[in-house]
């Protein structure tokens, strides 16, 4: 069989596999090495897949994964994201929609220490949505805000779609992370604009907040609250753009600092059975870390696997020669690959689009001689978009996941999308601007 047919015929295979719930690791390992195996021998494709999977999943550069994973549990398990929400809501109260804007940069301030989009969906929905509900909002809105902003955790540094699109294309992590750092705060003020106009608007849904009372007072002492984040996005993000430390070090050191605090905040300072809830909820913190992070690493790997089936198969060339028969420019180019990846994101999570996708158009990427750094902001950002995107944006089904009782997925499909509607026009001006994704990156030794 020819081997352009036979990558055709494997991706079908793929995607019927996912359809019928297949692990996304198991699919693409068992295409990858049924095509290895078909094209070449059993052999080598045994001696194939045990190299390109303990290659990937040994590169040092990784360790960043599970150093941010566990920043986001412990971020949350120490009751940083709680701190920062009511401290927010002080400052804000007197401004219609103030808690939720409140709650939209809580939760990018909280991405700055957990870096995944549905783990911020998941806190900010069980903590903030009620509480804005308690104050008169519709529950359309204070769910449709917690579901779209959570899409923020996977812009802003550290990101953990960003460490795997760096390991899988080699594009340089630093960079790769400052990139998102312009589209993370454009989102942020753009949700805070839709939550003003729906305000103005719509003032039923969105009311003003008893909070407006509040003593400046007050307010400046929920200023302390804010430390760890603070000292957390110092480290990052100084260690990263000041050249002090590389991603792996700024992660480690931000790991061990936030790994402080929570003992500092939950054990130290308790007694008797509230210590021992403490460490049994750090054995649970780090017990997920490294399930979490185990399910990243395997996944990498079997999309490794897949990829050299990819290169054996010569259907990246194909698809190559059959888009540059197009004519399109390297802009069409791109806006072509982030609607496939808006698609995607109706039916697969982050992770998995970016090992099926990169195999195949990376290489068509690097040919047309597109700058790597504003597409991966772009694929970035798509993939983000995707996940809020109806009928299956998994950011929908993590805030139903948490959701009180009474609120359906309807709800929810309904409060995003004046949030959707902001989100494509932050990717337009991406595509408008590309200096909004490359200026930082270009201070990133």
């Amino acid at each position: 069989m020819d081997p352009y047919m036979l990558g055709l015929m494997a991706v079908i295979f793929l995607f019927l596999l996912l359809a019928l719930g297949v692990h996304i690791g198991v699919a693409l390992a068992l295409v990858g090495f049924i095509g290895c195996a078909i094209i070449t021998n059993f052999n080598q494709a045994i001696h194939l897949s045990v190299t390109a999977l303990y290659h990937k999943i040994s590169t040092p550069a990784l360790i960043t994964l599970p150093l941010f994973v566990l920043m986001g549990y412990l971020a949350s398990g120490g009751g940083i994201s709680r701190n920062l929400y009511d401290s927010l809501s002080l400052w804000l109260g007197r401004v219609r929609g103030g808690l939720g804007i409140a709650t939209t940069f809580g939760c990018t301030a909280f991405g700055t220490v957990c870096g995944s989009s549905l783990v911020t969906t998941a806190v900010f929905a069980k903590i903030c949505a009620p509480e804005m509900r308690r104050y008169g909002y519709d529950k359309r809105v204070a769910y449709g805000i917690c579901a779209s902003a959570g899409s923020i955790g996977m812009l802003i540094p550290p990101s953990i779609l960003a460490i795997v699109y760096a390991m899988l294309t080699g594009v340089s992590l630093g960079k790769v992370l400052m990139a998102g750092v312009a589209p993370g705060l454009l989102w942020a003020g753009f949700f805070s604009l839709v939550i003003v106009l729906t305000g103005r608007l719509r003032p039923s849904m969105v009311p003003l907040s008893p909070v407006a009372s509040v003593t400046w007072g007050v307010r400046m002492k929920s200023l302390i609250l804010w430390w760890p984040i603070i000292l957390v996005a110092g480290v990052t993000f100084g260690g990263i753009y000041g050249g002090v430390f590389t991603p792996s070090e700024a992660a480690a050191v931000a790991a061990f600092i936030l790994i402080s605090v929570y003992v500092f905040i939950r054990i130290a300072v308790k007694k008797g059975n509230k210590r021992r809830e403490g460490w049994n909820e750090m054995h649970s913190i780090l017990t997920d870390t490294a399930t979490t992070s185990a399910m990243v690493f395997f996944v990498m790997g079997c999309a490794t696997i897949f990829s050299n089936f990819i290169v054996l198969s010569g259907l990246t060339t194909q698809i190559s020669n059959f888009v540059a028969a197009w004519g399109l420019s390297k802009l069409g180019l791109v806006l072509l690959f982030a609607i496939i990846y808006l698609i995607l994101g109706c039916f697969l999570d982050s992770i998995s689009m970016l090992c099926i996708t990169v195999p195949v158009f990376n290489p068509i990427i690097e040919a047309a001689g597109i700058d790597p750094l504003w597409y991966a902001t772009i694929v970035i950002t798509s993939i983000e978009v995707g996940l809020i995107t109806p009928p299956f944006g998994l950011n929908l089904f993590a805030a139903k996941g948490v959701a009180e009782p009474d609120v359906s997925l309807e709800d929810i499909v309904s409060g995003i999308l004046p949030f959707l509607a902001a989100e494509l026009l932050s990717l337009v001006l991406l595509f408008a601007f590309p200096m909004l994704s490359t200026f930082l990156p270009s201070f990133v030794g």
